[in-house]
């Protein structure tokens, strides 16, 4: 059976961490976001869970990590500024291996911006905010069901490799109201645990070691620094930081193109658009008003880590259109992975493409 309801964006995102199992939630409240919040306010105590508003978000982040490290599945939600505070323990994050996922509703930056208006101008700083080499997860909705599929996916992502895991909406979506299938159940994977004989930070074959939190019959140590396989630091052995690092890169990174999550459409077409989030429904209205095949489009659900190989798949394409709500930022890691021009559509001031400014763009290259 499957139960559809028609909502907010937001409060689908809080649905969908709630049926995934999400038990512990930490936030500041923060527009676009604070409707998360307050959902998961009203439901947590309902199931069992926990819910907390901190004095601001670097303390969140670090109750979401604290909590996530008693075994309960955990998160947060915020915007720009907030996402910008909370950076310093997101690397902390990473570096600790604690599987735990933030939702970033995007508003208009720098600064306080515009809080009631969208962008996407957090697609960088999600990947490489805090200082560093580590490598993140992030998932980009297009709708108000991608909302709770995605938040789904996000707490899955984060505990099959140990990292913090983002799902990159935005105002527009986070606010808009569509009809949402629920399902009775979701999958829910686990994190693996730590083996017989096995270190709290000695990795599996998939480079991913296995978890066990606080208070479950293992003695874990947890710091920030530089740590050996039992989780002590090691921070003066240049050797071992190499491997730490380069192992928090690779059992993501080498995984992308399992994990990568698309849409494809007129795969032979010539004149292609790349889009991930809310300009995805441009595009698709543009593709829907254009002749049939005339242009082809690729959509991203999972943005980082970036999925290069897809762009292999059009191999008629001659150039590659990009519309963002922001200056071009996932566009430059397109420029890297390809030989064919990329043309950036960058849009400011919280107002979408229209479709037809799409057409004429792709008239141009056509």
């Amino acid at each position: 059976m499957t139960r559809v309801d028609f909502m907010q964006g937001n409060i689908a995102s809080a649905e969908g961490a709630l049926a995934a199992g999400c038990r512990f939630f930490a936030g500041y409240p923060i527009t676009p976001s604070s409707e998360v919040a307050e959902h998961m306010a009203r439901r947590l105590p309902k199931v069992g869970g926990r819910f907390i508003q901190m004095e601001d978000e670097i303390a969140s982040m670090a109750a979401v990590i604290g909590g996530a490290w008693t075994g309960v599945r955990s998160m947060t939600a915020t915007s720009g500024p907030g996402f910008s505070l909370m950076m310093e323990n997101i690397g902390y994050a990473a570096f600790t291996e604690t599987p735990c996922v933030v939702v970033n509703i995007q508003r208009g930056g720098p600064s306080t911006g515009q809080p009631t208006l969208a962008a996407q101008g957090d697609m960088l700083q999600c990947r490489f905010g805090s200082h560093g080499d580590y490598s993140t997860i992030a998932l980009a909705p297009s709708s108000v069901q991608e909302m709770f599929d995605l938040t789904v996916k996000s707490f899955n992502l984060a505990d099959r490799f140990r990292a913090p895991a983002f799902l990159m909406a935005d105002e527009i979506i986070g606010h808009l109201r569509e009809r949402v299938e629920f399902p009775d159940t979701v999958e829910c994977t686990p994190p693996r645990p730590i083996r017989e004989g096995m270190l709290p930070f000695e990795p599996e074959e998939d480079l991913v070691p296995g978890f066990t939190p606080f208070g479950h019959g293992h003695r874990v140590h947890v710091t920030g620094l530089t740590h050996n396989e039992k989780g002590y630091p090691a921070s003066t052995d240049p050797d071992l930081h190499e491997r730490l690092v380069m192992r928090l890169i690779e059992k993501v990174e080498r995984a992308r193109h399992e994990i990568a999550d698309y849409d494809i459409e007129n795969p032979d077409a010539e004149v292609v658009f790349i889009s991930y989030g809310v300009p995805t429904r441009s595009v698709r209205q543009a593709l829907l008003d254009a002749p049939e095949g005339l242009y082809g489009h690729l959509n991203l659900r999972i943005v980082w880590p970036f999925p290069e190989n897809l762009l292999k798949k059009f191999p008629n394409a001659r150039v590659f259109l990009v519309p963002e709500l922001n200056m071009g930022q996932m566009a430059r890691e397109i420029v890297r992975h390809c030989d064919q021009p990329v043309i950036s559509l960058p849009r400011l001031g919280g107002e979408l493409h229209t479709p037809q400014y799409l057409l004429d763009r792709a008239e141009e290259y056509r």
